[in-house]
Formats: C-alpha cells, structure tokens, sequence
C-alpha cells in the first residue's frame, strides 16, 4: 500500500491514550509504527523474526524512539495493552493460527487489544500470504477473545477494498470467561 493502513489510521486516531504500549508483530515497512509515533505514542516496539528486516527499519527510523527487536513472535515475552494486526497473521502458516491465538492473549495485559486487519479472502496460489475468512477466524480467536469489532472494513486502501476484515478485540479475564 505504501502507506499505513487506512482502517488502522483512523482506529489511532481515537485512542486518547498515548501511554499504551503497543506491540506490531512482522515488521514489514513499519508505516503503523512510525504513524503511532508520529502521532505521540512512545513505547512502540516492532518485532520480526528477519534479522536483515529490523536491521533496515532501525536505520529507516534511527530519529525516533521506536524499539526494533529480532526475535520469534512464539518466544516473544512480554505484556503489551495493544498489539496491533498488519499482514502478521497471514504470513504463518495455518498450523500455526491456534497457537498465534493463544501467543496474542499471553502477550496483552488485563484488558488489552488486538486490533487489525484481516484478510477477507482466500488466495489463488499457495502462500504466504494465507488467507481466510470470518467464520474460520471467529473459530481461532473466539477462546481467548471479546469481540468488540469484527466486520468487513468500510475504508479499506482502495486496493484492498472488499477484501479486508477489521478486529477489535479485547482480552477475556482468563481462557474461556467473558468480562461481565
């Protein structure tokens, strides 16, 4: 797209809490994360298995104070109020979505967010990337997760547009217990 996702754009546009600490996933070109910075988020971190990857962004971002780690999402620790969704998912493996599930929840504090944008579609040729739809993603995050958006994206990038679905999830207290 060359630009941060437009869905996700105007999702931090309403977040009147700039102390979260945001975790991306699958460092890609980072347009979230310098987009988070420049809109007054500070403790941002960008994790990607590439060591080659992290190496390009630190040097893309050295003026800022984005963290740039190189490390497997699966042995990443640490707790995050929101991790934000941005071509991480449809990257791996479908093996590994349960465990993807399950990895996001242990990684978000109480009452943290995962929020992105899905894939609305399957793919033509083998992946990466993978594809998938609502039904099969309701099944995989509906153990670890509240649903507080979870719908086909209405300002998608025109590229994208009709293909995209948006999440906004909030973490249950424990596996399998809603909030009341």
């Amino acid at each position: 797209m060359g630009t941060v996702s437009p869905p996700l754009r105007d999702y931090f546009d309403q977040l009147p809490n700039k102390n979260l600490r945001v975790l991306i996933p699958g460092g890609g070109n980072s347009y979230e994360a310098k987009y988070l910075w420049d809109s007054g988020f500070r403790d941002i971190t960008v994790l990607d298995i590439s060591s080659v990857i992290i190496d390009r962004l630190k040097q893309k971002f050295s003026g800022t104070g984005i963290k740039f780690e190189t490390g497997d999402f699966f042995e990443h620790e640490a707790e995050y109020d929101l991790i934000v969704e941005q071509t991480f998912l449809c990257a791996l493996d479908p093996a590994l979505r349960q465990a993807y599930a399950r990895h996001m929840y242990d990684l978000l504090w109480e009452e943290g967010r995962l929020v992105g944008v899905l894939f609305n579609r399957e793919f033509d040729e083998p992946g990466p990337p993978f594809g998938g739809g609502i039904k099969v993603y309701r099944r995989m995050f509906e153990p670890y997760f509240a649903f507080k958006t979870f719908a086909p994206c209405y300002n998608s990038h025109p590229a994208r547009s009709g293909r995209e679905v948006f999440i906004n999830f909030r973490k249950l207290d424990s596996v399998g217990r809603r909030r009341s």
